[in-house]
């Protein structure tokens, strides 16, 4: 029996619906229009695709945005400057500076230069330390991203074995610690593996919930999979494909032809969980707009 398909696609636009409601009720009752502000270092293509989606989906749902777009070779002093700021200028609730960045601007000295308050990515060692001992703050985009969509499609964490494939710090570490906190919507066994763990399928397939974040394309396969177990797959890989006008095609981190034969409910890729990323970013914003206007 095929698996059921969790829509990231309609959940985000579910979430997104909620949040337009909470940014009216922000504007009539506090004259508070959530403000977004991103930092774009360079041209990378990839990087100019994320951005305009983001200014896209502020748009939609009536977050303030503004663009800043600065030259490859801007120093890292001048950049600095610009969160700075940013950082007290009071529209702006969140600052996103998309990475990477050039390789002569270090990444961890402009992420931590961001008010913890604004730092709706989530990765500011403060909103990290209050995530880990489970106190109120920014949760990092994707990893909140995966917890929603469990929440939305009704799946009970309570107890619940959660093996995590991947120790990255962008998903692996914090959607582990997120779901192993002692508080509603998580309190799962939470098992970490990775590239140096032993028999890596007989640990799979002990899962109720199997979050794959390791990005080797279809690397999780039907036979390190429970019957009847949830898979998220974060991967997000290009493979060759001669037969498409692009050349490539996506796939994520599971072979999904045979694991939703297996499992019970299993993300697409695309349409899965990248939806929700951009989605989490939008509801940070709007929470720390809520958090100034109190």
């Amino acid at each position: 029996m095929a698996a059921e398909i969790i829509d990231g696609n309609s959940i985000a636009k579910q979430i997104r619906g909620e949040l337009e409601e909470e940014i009216k009720k922000l504007k009539e009752e506090n004259n508070t229009t959530p403000g977004l502000a991103v930092v774009l270092v360079g041209e990378n293509p990839a990087s100019q695709v994320y951005v305009r989606m983001k200014n896209k989906a502020c748009h939609d749902i009536g977050v303030y945005s503004e663009q800043h777009s600065l030259s490859k070779d801007i120093s890292e002093a001048d950049l600095l400057k610009l969160i700075d700021k940013l950082n007290e200028d009071s529209k702006i609730h969140g600052i996103l500076v998309q990475l990477p960045l050039p390789e002569h601007i270090d990444e961890s000295k402009v992420l931590y230069r961001i008010k913890p308050e604004k730092d709706v990515d989530g990765f500011h060692p403060v909103n990290l330390g209050k995530m880990l001992i489970g106190e109120p703050g920014f949760l990092p985009c994707t990893p909140f991203g995966v917890q929603k969509l469990l929440i939305y499609s009704g799946v009970n964490l309570e107890g619940a074995h959660v093996v995590v494939v991947g120790r990255s710090n962008i998903v692996g570490k914090p959607v582990a610690n997120m779901l192993l906190q002692k508080q509603k919507d998580a309190n799962a066994t939470v098992t970490v593996c990775h590239s140096r763990t032993k028999d890596l399928a007989s640990i799979t397939r002990q899962a109720d919930v199997l979050i794959a974040a390791i990005g080797r394309p279809e690397m999780i396969t039907a036979d390190m999979v429970r019957e009847g177990a949830v898979v998220i797959d974060v991967g997000v890989n290009r493979v060759d494909d001669p037969g498409r006008k692009r050349g490539y095609k996506l796939v994520g981190d599971v072979k999904f032809d045979e694991v939703s034969q297996k499992c019970r409910a299993i993300t697409p890729v695309p349409g899965g969980v990248g939806p929700m990323t951009i989605t989490m970013l939008l509801y940070n914003t709007v929470k720390s707009a809520k958090n100034s206007a109190a």
